[in-house]
């Protein structure tokens, strides 16, 4: 916008226009007279400043309307209510319910959003309370009369007398089950030489089984009371004044303590039962060099150490089949690679 040019002094008069109708710029001393006007003289009498005059427009010719509550020149100015005015006075009571008000939504507010974590605890207290009366009542039904042992029932046993080993547990009648005294089982069954293993069993309500495990008789030792029936660990099961049928004779350097009884004991243990009802006498002065023989046609049967004994009783086995041993003196299966018969 550009500021339009000061006011001639009073009593001075324009210059003439241009003929050409432009406007007359000033010349460069009327710039500086416009920038900096000289100061009058003594002479000369300050220019008169022009009065300002207030423009009043009226807001209805003006096609504007006067904003709600402005007061007219007319109106009084509104008066501001003191500040106190409609106020009541609260009593003790009242903040007591408001506050009860305040702490009764915010537990609200708190159930609201613990909900799901307190039906998870009630679930797992459930839970943990229904396990534990469940394990109470199991206990409880147990260990009382409703499960006592009545019955005792006597399994595997085939050289051995049932009946003797039954009223060897007769004192377990009458107790719980789960308060069976194995010690005492175990000192019972101590007494039978053929028992080599046993397990309990507990069969509710009132049944208790004994699983028996006998020892297997390898062959009879002569001794001074006569002839001791024993196992492949040495064992004493029975001793008679005769021999006994159908048991080989052992004749082993050293005794029933001795290396060659343990060899003596792993080769009986490892024969067929078709070669076994067989033997009738074995013999082994080290532990490699165990024989046995055979029936009435007493043929020898070289058998060396127990190792490779597995083996060594299949393969005597199928060299029986082909050559019975009545037509043979010798079955040498020391080197179960290279049979020698004789």
């Amino acid at each position: 916008m550009r500021r339009p040019p000061p006011l001639p002094p009073s009593g001075t008069t324009a210059g003439p226009a241009s003929t050409t109708g432009r406007e007359t710029r000033p010349t460069h001393d009327d710039e500086q007279t416009d920038a900096a006007p000289a100061a009058p003289g003594p002479s000369e009498e300050p220019a008169a400043v022009a009065p300002v005059i207030p423009l009043t427009v009226p807001l209805a010719s003006a096609g504007m309307q006067r904003p709600a509550g402005l007061p007219t020149s007319a109106e009084q100015p509104i008066e501001q209510a003191p500040d106190d005015a409609g106020d009541e006075e609260i009593g003790i009571r009242e903040v007591w319910s408001a506050a009860r008000a305040r702490r009764k939504a915010l537990r609200a507010e708190v159930r609201r959003f613990t909900g799901r974590q307190r039906r998870r605890r009630l679930l797992w207290a459930g839970a943990a309370a229904s396990v534990v009366l469940l394990v109470l009542t199991t206990l409880g039904a147990a260990y009382s009369p409703l499960f006592a042992v009545e019955q005792i029932r006597i399994v595997g046993t085939e050289n051995l007398d049932t009946l003797a080993v039954e009223k060897a547990l007769s004192d377990q009648i009458g107790t719980p089950l789960p308060r069976v005294d194995e010690s005492a089982v175990k000192a019972a069954l101590v007494a039978f030489p053929l028992v080599e293993s046993y397990s309990l069993e507990a069969r509710p309500p009132h049944e208790l089984i004994v699983r028996i495990v006998e020892r297997t008789p390898i062959g009879l030792v002569q001794t001074r009371a006569g002839y001791t029936l024993v196992d492949a660990a040495g064992v004493a099961l029975s001793t008679t004044e005769t021999p006994a049928a159908g048991r080989p004779l052992l004749t082993v350097e050293g005794g029933t303590r001795s290396k060659a009884f343990t060899s003596v004991g792993q080769v009986m243990r490892s024969l067929p039962s078709s070669i076994l009802a067989q033997v009738t006498a074995v013999s082994a002065s080290t532990p490699d060099d165990v024989t046995l023989t055979l029936g009435d046609s007493n043929a020898q049967v070289v058998w060396g150490s127990a190792e490779d004994s597995a083996l060594k009783a299949v393969t005597l086995e199928k060299i029986m089949a082909a050559r019975p041993p009545a037509t043979v003196s010798v079955y040498d299966v020391s080197s179960p690679s290279a049979i020698v018969v004789r």
